[in-house]
């Protein structure tokens, strides 16, 4: 028999920093839902900004439960998320949608992913650009390189899913039973590939999608370098830093998982760090910024040499 998807089982998970008026405007498109979810996750990671102000003149009017968190210190977008899954999952959650802040929920988006709930646990909707055009994800990876496949076609067929290896926590649509074998985010990565580590981790245990339904709507306009059929956005210094100094969390998950190729792998670390002095020259028109592509290179290393090091731990029902 095939369980009809609750609405109510359903938690919406954001995490914000410093951006009360982006975060206003998710929060209006969430109180515009038809249906809403049970529980909307806000964790705060320490702004200083009027964030906690803005959470609390929707509480009453939005028309789902508001749980706020204000974390101590910035533990950046992949803090964020593994609190915010831990947040969710120990409330109960059934499903899990996570979200970063400069989104807006279309008003049928959680009866949208709900279609889907009876055939898959880890499913990923469409999104519109800021401008209203299709935004595209690279939704697979190349597994042994650990790069995105930026070629990875961007039709659906009548089926109206695509099966993906990937993951992006602007959102994720993930089942409770997957967070529970895998575990919560890694909040070691701090950002970048946190999401799309957790989607590999996923395809590996089901079946996992990305949908032909737009839910999603970005808010924030980034500058971009258009390349016709694909777009690359700009970076900042942290990301470029983190790009590369998480390239050994992610040497580490594969060790684990058996899927550890030395020669493929350091291909892989080569074309992204030319990716990213491609994306200094042609989209920022600067060279200045490579010196925390070497730094995080340099870092990385080390993390890497690191013989205590252990994935997440799944979680106990």
């Amino acid at each position: 028999m095939t369980m009809t998807f609750d609405p109510a089982s359903a938690t919406i998970v954001i995490v914000t920093y410093n951006r009360s008026h982006l975060l206003s405007g998710l929060l209006t498109s969430i109180s515009a839902m038809d249906p809403k979810p049970g529980r909307v996750v806000i964790i705060d990671n320490a702004s200083a900004d009027d964030t906690a102000e803005v959470v609390e003149s929707f509480r009453d009017g939005i028309g789902a439960e508001i749980v706020y968190r204000k974390l101590e210190t910035n533990t950046g977008g992949s803090g964020g998320f593994s609190e915010g899954m831990r947040t969710a999952y120990e409330l109960g959650s059934e499903w899990i949608w996570m979200m970063d802040d400069d989104v807006e929920v279309l008003p049928d988006g959680l009866a949208k992913m709900g279609r889907w709930t009876p055939r898959f646990k880890s499913i990923q909707g469409r999104r519109y650009d800021y401008d209203g055009s299709e935004f595209y994800w690279q939704y697979r990876i190349a597994e042994r390189m650990g790069i995105p496949i930026p070629f990875a076609p961007a039709g659906f067929d009548e089926s109206g899913f695509k099966e993906m290896n990937s993951g992006c926590f602007e959102g994720m649509f993930i089942h409770r039973s997957i967070v529970s074998q895998i575990g919560l985010p890694d909040p070691r990565f701090f950002i970048y590939w946190d999401d799309q580590m957790y989607g590999w981790l996923a395809s590996r245990l089901t079946t996992a999608v990305i949908v032909d339904e737009f839910v999603l709507r970005r808010t924030r306009e980034i500058k971009q370098w258009d390349m016709g059929v694909r777009h690359m956005n700009a970076s900042s210094n942290a990301y470029r830093y983190y790009i590369m100094r998480n390239r050994a969390f992610i040497k580490h998950y594969y060790r684990v998982h058996g899927v550890y190729n030395p020669v493929l792998f350091g291909l892989g670390t080569t074309a992204t760090f030319f990716k990213e002095l491609i994306r200094l020259v042609f989209v920022e028109r600067t060279v200045r910024g490579t010196s925390n592509l070497f730094r995080g290179i340099r870092d990385g290393g080390k993390a890497a040499r690191d013989r205590s090091w252990r994935p997440m731990p799944a979680l106990e029902d």
